[in-house]
């Protein structure tokens, strides 16, 4: 049965009375989750870290600088799959269950019925997505200039200025819809036997049910994403874990078990 905070959607009900407080609760446990169990938020920030000098050494030995720009900002796309493993080890502490490499590692895989794996190609497409429309816009604006994408200078110029301000309201724009997508599915599919469909329309109503706050979560997420990448992706080993863990005591404020249809 619902209240007039929840709204039902599919098998369950979703709150729609989040507020600032639950977000700033939701960094206090993801924090708390993380200095309780560094190793685990290490592992999986350092593989994003290092994926992260690995196209930048690739953009760099191929004369490509310009395009390090796009590909970072759609770099934070990938980030919710990466903490799948942080929402499993959040799981358990908060059931107080054993927590060990085999049953973190385990959670990436999924519950052997590969919904989890499709959101992952889903998340791995839009990131994809994201390239084809930079390279769009790129061939748009820069074809005629003559400019090549071997320095950052090309950015300096007028067809340079424009071609990052119309990327950016396009990249905004599919970065806030595949937030809107994951934020909440996949914790949702760590945590509970459902297909990924219906994973999707959680996370979903969930947004639309709180826009104001899920939307200054967002906004939270990239902005401090986007410091922890500027000191050459070091800062993720920080942030990424602990956005991880307050991404998972998030989801279970605005699902939370105690009211599931």
């Amino acid at each position: 049965m619902t209240t007039a905070g929840q709204v039902q959607v599919a098998p369950m009900t979703v709150a729609r009375n989040l507020t600032g407080a639950d977000l700033r609760a939701a960094l206090a446990a993801g924090w708390r989750d993380f200095m309780a169990c560094p190793a685990y938020g290490l592992f999986f920030s350092a593989i994003f870290v290092m994926a992260g000098w690995y196209i930048w050494y690739i953009l760099y030995t191929q004369s490509a600088v310009v395009w390090l720009i796009p590909t970072v900002a759609g770099f934070p796309l990938l980030a919710p799959f990466v903490a799948v493993g942080l929402y499993e080890v959040s799981r358990r502490r908060e059931a107080g269950l054993p927590i060990g490499w085999g049953a973190v590692l385990g959670a990436v895989r999924g519950r052997g019925d590969e919904q989890l794996l499709m959101m992952g190609g889903l998340v791995f497409l839009g990131f994809t997505f994201w390239i084809s429309i930079a390279h769009a816009v790129f061939a748009i604006f820069m074809a005629e200039s003559g400019v090549g994408a071997e320095s950052l200078e090309a950015l300096r110029t007028p067809a340079g200025m424009a071609m990052l301000a119309v990327g950016s309201v396009i990249g905004a724009l599919i970065a806030l819809t595949f937030y809107a997508v994951t934020v909440i599915s996949l914790p949702l599919l760590v945590d509970r036997d459902v297909d990924f469909l219906t994973a999707i329309i959680v996370s979903l109503a969930t947004v639309r049910s709180n826009a104001r706050v899920m939307v200054g979560w967002a906004v939270l997420i990239a902005t401090v994403l986007f410091a922890g990448m500027l000191p050459l992706f070091l800062g993720l080993l920080a942030v990424l874990p602990w956005l991880g863990h307050a991404t998972w005591h998030l989801y279970r404020r605005a699902v939370p078990r105690e009211v599931e249809g």
